[in-house]
């Protein structure tokens, strides 16, 4: 009775999320392992599914495993993401043991032994793992559904080792970390001595800080911070303390390569070659294609292009193909339909007479088709009189020789179609009669060949007419014959007329459309005449349709109109074929392999936001005709979703503000605007409130009675159409709502306002009530003056504005608020304030040691501010330059000080406020002399100190063993004042200027280079330092070497 029964074994996972604080609809993730992301799984085995509850907004996010195997034990992780919110949990999934599977049989009990049974012990795969090679290691994980390799063998090696304590670390670092490739990492751990030195290994290898490894220390955290990571980051990493260390892993995850170019559908016929054709996002991306007998199908790469080739095409072929990559997935459908043989020419009756030559030709649509002849249903075989022959398209039989036996019923069966052709061979005889001398002519038409009447013979375009008439009479005859009124006398050319003893033919080759029309052939002799009238009609195959255009489109479809051809090409039509393709692309689909008899078509399976274009062929019985011309491209889409969230904003006597949101799906059509509608209460009239499209989500609905309920509703329009009707929940009553007047002052404004002179002073003051009220600006309790202030109210504000600010606007201005009776007032002080004038009588007022006293009177004018200080300046009466002494002396006397002795001082203050300084100072009416002292400056003698020495070598010579051939130096260094001669000797023979000695003096560096020495070079080298003071010498050995081969 079960339609369909619950599956044996079924795992359920659901998430709930909360959205009523989020502003976008959430994304939800399910992921086993680290990254395995589990959206490319879905299918039979794996289904995902979500819910929406738009009472509670909660949305529910379900994950069911169908028939769960081994493998899908292990950890799962579900990560939801909105905007910049993201959460995630992790979750487990242990498969016990394996359920019986439905075809195992019924139950008996019969002859059940109730003994317990010998069960095989459990294996613990872990420790199986142990106690294995590790070339083992990957067959056992496949064998027993552990499909993370790598985590595997992380356990293994920690199951391996004993665990330590750790007496460095407080906090160690993370098992293992994940970051997605680009961004950036941070391992961080917690040591017990804030003060030690640690340091950071990557595969046992040391890293140096850079800038992409970054290195800290915070305290007791140490933090090590890897910037843009890639794949070379995927390593293990250790933080070393002395001989104590904690590791860890980072796994470097890859973005997830997406397919741009998605797969198209084929439509073929069987042994047709298909290629599905992807594009990726990267080079070298893994591309997984979803075939059952990889063997059958061949898989090409080039760059981002991935093909899957079937070379080809059987029906066993036809289906769903699929290719997946780690970010995206798409498909494309294979129809094979049965190769259908066209036949192009029949084959067609012969009379023929003794001794003629009979031929049977017929053509057919596929040049490689092969088959056999029969004659009464026996197969007919080669010999000297008969022969077959197969030259492309064509199949002939040839019958030489004609005999009265060969006469009956001959057909042609094409090897492997279910299709005939037949034709009937008549065996003319000859008789000889004894007839008088004249014979009135007589006309013999044969009617079982083209001819469809008495008199219509039809002809397929650019085939051939050949037209044998059988003339009687004696003396013979002469024959005519003519298309209308005019005779046809060619015997050569395309149409022609030969004659034969007794039979008149009428060849037309190439039958054209104007060749149709009636014939005529008449036949006369001494006995008389006789005449026959023929008409020949040629059809073809028709015009192609006219005018293919879409009309309608749906989300997934299209309705096509198109107009029948102008010519039908002399035959009914019986129908059409269709077919589209997508824009850019140069492989046509075909829609329909059975004829479709209607001019209007609603073609299905398309994808929302791809252009595609159609094109139609005409079917007459003669053929098929050549295609239209494509329709403009046009895109299946779909109107969007209702808007949402549709509410009442504000309502007066006659008008209503709604406000809504944009519809949760919008789709390829994209979304042009909105149509507000609404109508009374129990009525059921809607009336357009905007004559065109509001692309706001907001509008005001004015002209509306007072009192009446009235019901609204928005639609959201696009180039599909109008979406489903966002409707208000209850009617909205027309009548004004009264609220108090109240002034929103911003807070700036609740203390003094203070702006500078020139500046430009603009409020805002923001307020409420119903009806609108009126707003008042007074100041100091008169009127505003409207010269001087510029004032504007709306509805919700007042803007006061001046465009120059003077002193002269300076002062209490107050705001009255009213609504009939109702008021609320709000008043601003604003003050405008320019730089002060210069203090009055600056004087000093007394003189002692190097300083002096300074005071003076505040300024008359303080520019309509506070005077916050005074900066006061000295200059020497000598050069009159002007240093600033004191800064933002708040006082109105000050003492300078450190002046020099003997200079002659003046002074000048500047006022200053919240403006700055005054524009000019008040200098002093009097100066400062400060007197000179009698002071005398006494020297320490000096003498002079005797460097005078006599030489004395501080750096003796050293005995040296140099190789001939190869320059060498002796150096040695010495000391002496005044500086000593230099003299260079060789076995105690003074060196004169021989070019192969360089002597060189540096700072009392001495050196004796000696350019390429040999053998006589050798010897006691010598060097003495001689000044007035004394004399010094320094000797050593030089032994030069001769090299020996092989040496």
């Amino acid at each position: 009775l079960f339609v369909e029964k619950p599956p044996s074994s079924v795992v359920a996972v659901s998430a709930k999320v909360d959205s009523s604080s989020l502003q976008r609809k959430p994304t939800m993730k399910w992921l086993k392992g680290k990254w395995l992301d589990l959206g490319s799984k879905a299918g039979k085995h794996m289904q995902f599914k979500e819910t929406y509850d738009r009472n509670t907004k909660i949305y529910t996010y379900e994950m069911k495993i169908i028939k769960v195997v081994p493998g899908d034990a292990g950890g799962y992780r579900c990560e939801v993401t909105a905007k910049d919110v993201c959460d995630s949990s992790t979750f487990e999934i242990s498969v016990e043991g394996q359920d019986a599977g439905e075809d195992e049989g019924d139950l008996d009990f019969k002859n059940v032994n109730f003994k317990p049974e010998k069960q095989e012990p459990e294996i613990d795969v872990w420790e199986l793992l142990k106690s294995a090679h590790p070339s083992e290691y990957e067959k056992i994980a496949f064998k027993y559904g552990i499909t993370d390799l790598r985590g595997m063998l992380k356990r293994l090696k920690k199951m391996k080792q004993e665990p330590k304590h750790s007496e460095a670390f407080l906090k160690k670092l993370e098992s293992c970390y994940t970051v997605e490739k680009g961004k950036k990492i941070v391992l961080s751990c917690e040591v017990v001595d804030p003060n030690v030195q640690v340091k950071w290994l990557k595969n046992g290898q040391e890293i140096k800080p850079s800038a992409k490894f970054v290195m800290e220390a915070n305290g007791n955290i140490r933090t090590l911070t890897i910037n843009k990571t890639n794949l070379a980051d995927d390593a293990a990493y250790e933080c070393v303390v002395g001989e104590d260390k904690c590791a860890t892993e980072v796994y470097v995850k890859e973005p997830p390569v997406t397919i741009t170019k998605l797969m198209d559908d084929y439509h073929v016929v069987v042994g047709e070659r298909v290629e599905f054709e992807i594009e990726v996002s990267e080079e070298g991306a893994h591309v997984m294609w979803s075939v059952n007998d990889s063997s059958k199908f061949r898989f090409k790469k080039d760059g981002k292009k991935h093909t899957l080739i079937i070379q080809e095409a059987t029906l066993d072929d036809a289906g769903m193909y699929h290719a997946w990559t780690n970010g995206g997935h798409t498909k494309g459908e294979l129809e094979v339909e049965e190769k259908e043989l066209e036949v192009l020419q029949d084959i067609a009756d012969l009379t023929v007479r003794a001794t003629d030559q009979a031929m049977f030709k017929c053509e057919v649509s596929d040049d490689k088709v092969t088959g056999k002849w029969f004659k009464d249903g026996v197969e007919v075989l080669p010999s000297d009189r008969i022969k077959m022959s197969h030259i492309g398209r064509f199949h002939r039989l040839v019958i030489d020789d004609v005999k009265p036996e060969d006469a009956g019923d001959y057909t042609f069966v094409p090897d492997g179609y279910a299709l005939s052709l037949s034709a009937k061979l008549n065996f003319l005889e000859i008789k000889i009669d004894y007839v008088p001398r004249q014979d009135p002519p007589k006309i013999h038409l044969d009617t079982t060949g083209n001819m469809v009447s008495q008199n219509t013979i039809i002809v397929v375009a650019g085939n051939k007419l050949r037209l044998d008439v059988e003339i009687t009479g004696e003396p013979a005859p002469t024959v005519v014959w003519s298309k209308g009124d005019q005779p046809i006398t060619e015997n050569e050319g395309r149409v022609r007329v030969e004659s034969r003893k007794d039979l008149s033919c009428f060849v037309i080759e190439g039958a054209e459309r104007s060749d149709e029309g009636n014939y005529t052939i008449c036949v006369n002799n001494p006995a008389g005449e006789d005449k026959a009238v023929l008409f020949v009609k040629i059809v073809d195959v028709p015009d192609p349709p006219e005018n293919v255009k879409c009309t309608a489109v749906g989300e997934d479809c299209a309705t096509i109109i198109w107009e029948p051809p102008k010519f039908d090409g002399g035959a009914p039509i019986k129908g059409y074929l269709m077919e589209r393709k997508k824009k850019g692309s140069s492989r046509w689909t075909k829609l329909n392999f059975d004829v479709y008899e209607s001019t209007t078509y609603e073609a299905k399976r398309m994808i929302e936001g791809i252009l595609y274009e159609m094109r139609v062929f005409a079917v007459n019985s003669i053929g098929m005709s050549q295609p239209s011309l494509n329709s403009k491209p046009f895109m299946p889409i779909a109107p969007t979703s209702e808007p949402t969230r549709l509410t009442v904003h504000d309502v007066t006597d006659s008008t209503c503000s709604l406000k809504w949101l944009a519809p949760e799906k919008i789709g390829a059509g994209g979304l042009d605007g909105y149509v507000i509608e609404y109508c009374k209460d129990g009525d059921t009239e809607w009336v357009v409130a905007n004559k065109d499209l509001c692309e706001k989500q907001g509008y005001v609905v004015r002209g509306l009675p007072v009192g009446e309920k009235i019901n609204f509703r928005v639609v959201a329009v696009n180039i599909a159409g109008r979406s489903l009707p966002a409707i208000l929940s209850q009617p909205v009553t027309i009548r004004e709502i009264v609220e108090h007047p109240k002034i929103r002052l911003p807070r700036e404004l609740r203390t003094k306002y203070i702006k500078k002179v020139g500046e430009k002073i603009n409020l805002t003051i923001p307020f409420q009530g119903k009806p609108n009220p009126l707003a008042t600006w007074f100041k100091d309790g008169q009127p505003v003056d409207p010269k001087m202030v510029n004032v504007r109210n709306t509805n919700v504000d007042s803007i006061f504005f001046i465009r120059s600010a003077e002193r002269e606007h300076s002062g209490t201005y107050e705001m009255v608020l009213k609504i009939e009776n109702m008021e609320d007032r709000a008043a601003i002080n604003i003050r405008v304030i320019e730089k002060p004038g210069p203090p009055q009588n600056l004087r000093v007022t007394d003189v002692w040691g190097f300083n002096a006293a300074l005071e003076w009177d505040p300024p008359k004018d303080d520019g309509n501010s506070e005077i916050t200080g005074y900066t006061i300046q000295k200059a020497d009466m000598k050069t009159k330059e002007w240093f600033t002494v004191y800064e933002h002396n708040r006082r109105p006397h000050c003492t300078v000080s450190d002046l020099i002795m003997g200079n002659e001082y003046m002074f000048r203050v500047y006022s200053e406020n919240l403006c700055g300084l005054s524009e000019e100072p008040r200098s002093s009416k009097n100066t400062a002399v400060i007197p000179k002292t009698g002071v005398t400056l006494k020297q320490n003698p000096y003498k002079e100190k005797d460097m005078a020495c006599a030489p004395k070598f501080t750096q003796p010579l050293v005995d040296r063993s140099v190789v001939a051939g190869y320059s060498t130096a002796i150096s040695c260094a010495v000391r002496g004042f005044p500086k000593p001669k230099i003299v260079w000797m060789k076995n105690k023979m003074i060196i004169g200027e021989d070019p192969k000695y360089l002597m060189q003096n540096n700072q009392g560096v001495l050196t004796l280079n000696i350019r390429k020495p040999s053998t006589f070079d050798g010897g006691k080298y010598s060097c003495m330092a001689v000044n007035d003071l004394g004399k010094d010498e320094v000797e050593c050995k030089l032994d030069i070497r001769v090299p020996q081969d092989g040496i």
